[in-house]
């Protein structure tokens, strides 16, 4: 029992630490893609494009190692 329940917590510590990475690289997209576009607001179609194309690739590295760890 002790060692389901440490296998368990130890799990949910690595989904918490994939999400947490997943939002800091969300917040550094955004964060660079308002900066470039408060610098160029010409170039806001690409700068956004650009953006919202990081920002899922981020998230969606972290529900795929969410489905990975919470699988085992």
């Amino acid at each position: 029992n002790e060692k389901h329940m440490l296998a368990e917590l130890t799990g949910n510590i690595h989904i918490g630490l994939a999400f947490g990475g997943a939002a800091i690289g969300i917040g550094i997209a955004a964060a660079g893609g308002v900066m470039a576009i408060g610098r160029n607001p010409g170039a806001f179609g690409k700068v956004f494009t650009t953006m919202l194309i990081g920002m899922a690739l981020a998230e969606g590295l972290a529900i795929l190692a969410w489905i990975v760890i919470g699988n085992k």
